[in-house]
């Protein structure tokens, strides 16, 4: 089994429920097992006079309600623009990383064009640096995540104008 085998296999259990997968082979063995996802609470403190806000909130409430926020305010332009874009999205968890290290250049660009198989991104994911593809033709419009931040399964990395 070649390295290219073990990171679709690797992709595979990531886009998937199965928390453990394992295959034996003449003189070769694999398990590959995924992270249990940790629940975390933030605990947030808030004035006396908005009492009826959640006093603990999942981690995430507050990213989306930072996200909705904007939204809400400009409805019009979000709307007319994002209706013709595509979205690159994340096939796995890990850490995003614009360029191949810190001294390269960055695989995309807002502007750059990219086609099917062109090289976007690189996501680590347990020590393995894997190569995201574009899987559509269109020129990049905005890059949504910093370098090095964590990423969520299906989280929008590029939005694509066709």
């Amino acid at each position: 089994m070649d390295f290219k085998q073990i990171q679709e296999l690797i992709k595979i259990v990531n886009k998937s429920n199965i928390s453990e997968l394992s295959i034996e082979q003449e003189k070769f063995k694999i398990t590959i097992k995924q992270k249990e996802q940790e629940t975390t609470q933030q605990i947030v403190t808030v004035p006396v006079a908005a009492a009826p806000v959640q006093a603990v909130a999942p981690a995430t409430a507050p990213v989306q309600a930072a996200a909705a926020a904007p939204a809400a305010e400009k409805p019009k332009a979000a709307e007319a623009p994002a209706s013709n874009l595509i979205t690159i999205k994340s096939p796995m968890i890990g850490t995003f990383y614009r360029s191949a290290g810190p001294d390269k250049p960055p695989f995309a660009n807002v502007g750059d064009d990219v086609a099917p198989g062109k090289v976007v991104c690189i996501i680590e994911a347990m020590k393995l640096f894997n190569e995201i593809e574009s899987e559509v033709s269109g020129k990049i419009v905005k890059v949504l995540v910093d370098d090095a931040s964590p990423v969520e399964y299906d989280q929008p990395l590029f939005l694509v104008e066709p």
